[in-house]
């Protein structure tokens, strides 16, 4: 079995194996990471460089140094992913036909797929003003 089910629906700590069990595992560790990543973003956007000066210049600066890239991507990446699986779990508690689920979900991972193309593309090809 993948998954043990409450009575009542909702989502059980999963058994050692399969899908559901690193779904699970993954849910609790990028949920601690974006915590870090996603306080670090508050932080520095709003009180080192202040929302005054929050701008394109603010962008071209930290994007000119590849780290501030890997860490937006990152940031990016786990979120999208994060709050994709939790899309995922939530459909799957309430939608019940195979095939409306199966629908569903495939537009949600199509859409997450080109979401995060996108941001990849434009956070990896901007081009930094000279």
């Amino acid at each position: 079995m993948a998954s043990e089910h409450r009575r009542g629906g909702g989502h059980a700590r999963p058994g050692s194996r399969g899908f559901e069990a690193w779904a699970w595992l993954f849910m609790r560790v990028s949920g601690v990471v974006l915590l870090f990543l996603a306080v670090f973003h508050l932080l520095w956007m709003h009180y080192v460089i202040g929302v005054d000066n929050l701008n394109f210049e603010t962008v071209v600066s930290r994007w000119s140094n590849p780290l501030w890239r890997m860490y937006d991507f990152a940031l990016l990446g786990f979120a999208l992913v994060h709050g994709v699986n939790g899309l995922r779990m939530v459909l799957e508690d309430y939608l019940h036909r195979p095939g409306t689920l199966l629908a569903v979900k495939s537009v949600a991972y199509v859409l997450a797929f080109l979401l995060l193309s996108a941001g990849a593309w434009i956070i990896f090809t901007f081009h930094v003003p000279a």
